[in-house]
């Protein structure tokens, strides 16, 4: 049996059962012997998905130390309900601020700079309330908190971006999976966008580059793609409950150019046809071959 044949056949594996112990090295060159590169838990309910994608990949306390503190960043940018799809699931992100203090985190903050409105994307979306009842820190971005700074990278050379980011121990990456009228998609590097300040427009010319000047300037320790609901036309806003498709799916990986290439696929699209997925690859940020990803799948 090659590879690609193992691969396929023996991912599917229920939430109780160990991962395989792979012992190819390049197998193994991320997480470990015997780990998966990206876990796709599938079933109900979010919280329980969630849960199952991160503990395929060995656990929170892999990722999450007591006294962490933790910023966990969903999108939040929309004035939506969360049925359609514009923001990252509330219950996602309630799930993951409850295992981080589980694992002993000091405090986990949850942020986001939205397009619409603060006070009612922070309300509409659901997050807001979801994650202060799991013991989050929800607050508004602070204009004075952003500072410009260098980031030296394919376009991007410096940047108002948000300090508290970067102050924190450790950080989460939670997109929603949901079409994008510029970028084909946006998933993962593009949630970055959400710590950035001064006029974001700008980078739209070339926005696929800026993307990756970005996912090289974060170092999240995890990213968490919800697809519970995605957006699959009328993206990234949304407001027609038609566009959407429930896949009850939640991903998870330590490599952000293979979480965003295993997004592309939930949209029957190949990982090359997103610009900012072959750059980052490019330029080394991770991989977008996901027959050189060990998959775990995971069905509940």
């Amino acid at each position: 049996m090659n590879r690609r044949e193992f691969i396929k056949s023996a991912v599917i594996v229920s939430a109780a059962l160990a991962a395989p112990p792979y012992l190819d090295p390049f197998l193994t060159h991320v997480l470990g012997a015997g780990m998966p590169d990206l876990v796709v838990a599938q079933g109900k309910p979010p919280s329980q998905i969630t849960r199952a994608a991160i503990d395929g990949l060995g656990g929170i306390r892999k990722f999450i130390s007591r006294g962490d503190v933790v910023v966990v960043k969903p999108n939040i940018g929309w004035d939506r309900l969360p049925e359609y799809a514009a923001n990252t699931n509330p219950m996602v992100v309630a799930t993951i601020v409850r295992l981080c203090l589980e694992a002993g985190a000091s405090k986990v903050k949850v942020f986001d700079n939205p397009v619409n409105d603060a006070r009612r994307t922070y309300k509409q979306s659901g997050i807001a309330d979801a994650a202060k009842s799991a013991g989050a820190i929800v607050s508004y971005i602070d204009d004075r908190k952003f500072k410009d700074m260098r980031i030296n990278g394919l376009v991007l050379k410096s940047w108002p971006l948000y300090t508290e980011v970067f102050e924190a121990d450790k950080v989460i990456n939670v997109p929603i999976a949901k079409t994008h009228g510029l970028t084909e998609l946006t998933l993962g590097m593009k949630n970055w966008m959400g710590i950035m300040g001064g006029w974001r427009g700008r980078i739209h010319q070339r926005i696929d580059k800026s993307l990756v000047d970005l996912a090289m300037t974060v170092k999240p320790v995890l990213t968490i793609l919800d697809a519970v609901r995605i957006l699959t036309a009328n993206g990234p806003l949304g407001g027609n409950l038609a566009d959407v498709k429930i896949l009850n799916t939640v991903i998870a990986g330590i490599d952000p150019v293979a979480v965003d290439a295993f997004g592309a696929t939930l949209f029957s699209m190949k990982p090359a046809d997103l610009g900012y997925v072959r750059i980052g690859q490019e330029a080394g940020l991770g991989t977008m071959d996901l027959d050189r990803v060990i998959i775990k799948r995971i069905r509940l």
